[in-house]
């Protein structure tokens, strides 16, 4: 029995290669499985009574026991990404306060 795991090809769909930009994430859940709605908030595009409206371009939903695994490799990519650009700052934050 070979112990190796075997070589994974992620392929992207043509229609796919762009994919899509969001600027605000909602997470929730089912004793099932983990969604995330990636969503684009528009200041602009106000709702009714002063609220904004969010419109999602992609829902993935994940079972738990990969949650972990998705975690893991967030931080593994933003440790890589600030090791390459630096820190990682919020909008507003002082890049010289400490």
């Amino acid at each position: 029995m070979d112990d190796e795991a075997p070589e994974l090809r992620i392929n992207v769909p043509a229609d796919q290669v762009a994919g899509h930009y969001a600027n605000l994430v909602g997470v929730w859940h089912t004793q099932h499985d983990f969604a995330i709605d990636f969503c684009v908030i528009q200041p602009f595009a106000g709702g009714e009574n002063g609220t904004m409206s969010a419109q999602v371009v992609s829902r993935v939903r994940l079972p738990p026991t990969i949650v972990f695994d998705l975690l893991r490799s967030l931080n593994e990519n933003l440790a890589d990404f600030e090791s390459a650009f630096g820190e990682i700052k919020q909008p507003g934050e002082d890049s010289d306060a400490e």
